[in-house]
This record gives C-alpha cells, structure tokens and sequence, in this order.
C-alpha cells in the first residue's frame, strides 16, 4: 500500500492507493478516528461489483443507492439522501461513505458538507478517474442546468481508499477516461511521469498501477496542499477543463468526461505554443501523447454556444476565465482569457477533431 499525504489545515489525511483494500475498511476508518456509525452512498453499479468486499467489514451500515450517471448530481438526488440520513439517525459524530466513482463522490460529498452543517466524509473511489482526481481535493459538487459543478463546498475526506483491483472491472473506456487526468497531471506537475506515459500508455490503459495512481495522486496532493480554496495556484488543475467542459456539456453524454479534457488539453497544448512558449517540441510529444488517446469524433457543435459555456467556467475571477497553460511540460501556468481568447482555443479543439 502506498499512502500520499494531503497537508490540508486543520487535519492532514491520506490517500491509501493499493490492491485489496476494500477488504480491509473497517480497520481503516477505525484508524484514522472515525468511531460513529457510517452510512454508504454508492450507486447501483457500484454496489453490485464492489458492495460485498466493502460492506463486509461495515456491520449493519445503512446503505442509500443512486443511479449511476451525471444525472444523479442533482439537487432531487440531495433532498433524497439528506432525507434517508437524517431518519436513519446520522447525526454530527457520523460519517458519510461514498463508494463509487467521481460523481457518488461529488454527491455524497455535497450531502456531508451540507448535512448538520459538516459531517464526516471518507472517499472510497471505484473509478481511474475518481481515484487520481475526483476523490481528492475536498471539492464537492452537484450540477445545475446551465452547469457542471456550480453548487458545491469545499469539504476535505478524514480518508480516501483507492483500491486499484477494482479497476479490474471498468470497461475500457472508463480506464482511458480517467488516464486522461493523470496525463494532465503529469502535464503540469512531473515531467518524469510524462516520460513513462509516452512509454507506457497503452499498458498502464489495460492494467493501471498503484504507484502511477499515487504519482498523480502526488501531484494533486501538491497543489491542493499550497492552495485548498482555489486562490491561485489550484486553478492550474483545470488544464484542459475549460474547454472540456464546455465540450462535455455541449455533447450531453457523447463524451466521457476524460474524452473531453483530451480534446481540452489538445487545445491547451495548441494554445501553450502560441502564448506560452512552449517548445515545438514539447508541444509536438504532448499531442502525440493525447492523439494516443482513443476519443471519438465530434458532432458538429455551435461555436458560439461553446463560448457563453466556456464564459461561464466555474473558476471565473473578475470576470476573467484564468486559462492553464504549459510553458514546458511538467510545468503550468495560467493567462486571463477574454471572448477572443477562449473562441480561438475552442477553434483549437474542433481543429483537433
């Protein structure tokens, strides 16, 4: 097992990456001090791969199921479960578990910030995605219409467990899109992990490994670590995002949500060279990176509609989108990006379709 500490004031936790360690929660929670009663939130599918390996160990923990999807990050799926808690009886010495992938973490992660303002929240992340991105951090979320992730709290876990033999059971696509945000990690934060992606991608895709899982978990640990409440240095986590998102949104499920940071991240890369310098060459390996990842095409798509949801980024400032850029790999940065800005990256994006 390999733990990453993330230093967040006023409790530092960890993030537990290895293989086997559903079998092995109870002791966990027990360590790191929670002593209430722990409810699980998962959705359908993930308790049907994952339910009885983590459950075993939990006794008669009350157990509250949502669809899987996006469309259960709503605000009917949080009335829902604050509901089902409060008549279980959870109350402030309580904890919330969220197995499953990033959006069980992002709303079972909303519902403990909110619920009895603040309890307890241990991450358990059954996706690639959720374990090296999702789960970490201490943002949590549910979406709106005009939205992803526009109403959420900052609310860190007493503990994430990622247990990498549940990767086993993702489709294939599901692993791809979340390789997609250990490539932005490596992206902005470890030129050496950028090295073994370039020589690995394909393998770590079929089978991915604990250490590269705490690699980029590392990495976000960093930055979370510096910066928890997004005051600066974090937003440099949205590479690719700005446009992924609006592309994510726009396409309303055609995309997952890893597919769209490629086609993000290739505007970025794009985008990088012209205002960031950014070496041809360096530019040159991280698109021959991402175009190793198999993403499908776009349908056509309204320019201007991309640009009011770009507009619109979550991490707005002053009224300013800040855009990520990489001056050279392994390292990032970010530019205020008006209308002009943000229509040529997306130009970028649909150019690389």
């Amino acid at each position: 097992m390999i733990r990453v500490a993330v230093e967040v004031a006023p409790r530092a936790y960890e993030v537990r990456v290895g293989a086997g360690l559903l079998a092995d929660l109870a002791p966990a929670l027990r360590e790191v001090g929670v002593a209430g009663r722990v409810a699980v939130i998962a959705d359908d599918t993930a308790l049907a791969l994952h339910g009885a390996a983590a459950l075993a160990t939990l006794g008669d923990a009350p157990i509250l199921a949502v669809p899987p999807g996006e469309g259960s990050k709503s605000i009917e799926q949080a009335q829902r479960l604050w509901g089902a808690l409060i008549e279980a009886g959870i109350g402030r010495g309580d904890c919330v578990l969220a197995l499953g992938g990033g959006v069980v973490g992002d709303l079972a992660g909303f519902v403990a910030a909110t619920l009895h303002r603040g309890i307890d929240l241990v991450q358990v992340p059954t996706t690639l995605l959720a374990q090296v991105d999702a789960s970490v951090g201490g943002k949590v979320a549910i979406d709106h219409p005009l939205g992803k992730n526009l109403i959420g709290a900052f609310h860190q876990p007493r503990l994430v467990v990622a247990d990498v033999g549940a990767l086993a059971t993702l489709p294939a696509r599901e692993r791809w899109s979340g390789l997609a945000e250990i490539a932005k990690a490596a992206l902005l934060g470890d030129a050496a992990l950028f090295a073994r992606l370039e020589a690995e991608l394909e393998t770590i895709a079929a089978a991915p490994p604990a250490e590269v899982v705490a690699r980029a978990v590392a990495i976000k640990a960093r930055v979370v670590a510096a910066d928890e409440r997004e005051g600066g240095l974090r937003r440099v986590l949205n590479l690719g995002h700005t446009v992924g998102h609006a592309l994510e949104h726009a396409c309303a499920g055609a995309l997952t949500h890893g597919e769209a940071v490629v086609y993000g991240m290739r505007a970025a890369i794009r985008l990088s060279q012209r205002r960031a310098g950014l070496a041809a060459a360096g530019a040159r390996r991280a698109l021959a990176l991402l175009d190793r990842f198999p993403v499908p095409p776009l349908p056509p798509l309204d320019r201007e509609a991309l640009l009011a949801l770009a507009l619109r980024d979550k991490k707005r400032v002053g009224g300013a989108v800040h855009f990520v850029v990489v001056p050279a790999l392994g390292q990032a940065a970010t530019l205020p990006a008006d209308a002009r800005t943000l229509r040529e990256a997306i130009d970028l994006a649909l150019e690389a379709a």
